[in-house]
């Protein structure tokens, strides 16, 4: 007994569906890996905890109250093959018993800045910033104060966190 024209179309048709079915969930899989793989290899930096180091700074003996000094520090990483040693400078500025820790790039275009002791200001060189002692904008195009990074006393060691 052999199929009718309509039976053979109606089984062709089923069977059309079933590898449409089945192309459409491989297509599924291969977009979820790939959207797994990339979306981990996008998203895992930003999501990893970043745990600052604490890095000594000055001795807390050698600050002047109320006074910004400028600090360098290096923060060795690993690039690829190799070691690279990023160097970040920091203001202490002492305040009684407490150390603030004051970035020295201005908030306006990234400048850095320095410290003018014959007017007690921090003063941006590129558009005119100007910040007090405590990182606070006294004058010029700066939208913010200048970032604090986080700062501790280890004995009379001053310890910053990068």
């Amino acid at each position: 007994m052999s199929a009718t024209p309509s039976e053979a179309v109606g089984g062709d048709t089923g069977r059309r569906r079933f590898l449409v079915r089945v192309i459409a969930g491989i297509h599924a899989l291969i977009g979820t890996s790939l959207g797994v793989v990339l979306g981990g290899t996008v998203l895992a930096p930003s999501l990893a905890r970043r745990e600052g180091r604490w890095l000594a700074a000055a001795s807390l003996l050698d600050l002047i109250d109320d006074e910004p000094m400028p600090v360098t520090l290096r923060l060795a990483r690993d690039d690829g093959y190799s070691q690279v040693v990023d160097r970040h400078v920091v203001f202490l500025v002492k305040s009684g018993d407490e150390v603030k820790a004051l970035s020295s790039v201005c908030t306006h275009l990234g400048c850095r800045v320095s410290w003018h002791a014959s007017e007690r200001v921090l003063k941006c060189p590129c558009h005119g910033g100007v910040f007090d002692a405590s990182g606070a904008v006294v004058g010029g195009p700066p939208p913010a104060p200048l970032a604090a990074h986080a700062a501790r006393l280890d004995g009379d060691m001053v310890m910053v966190q990068l």
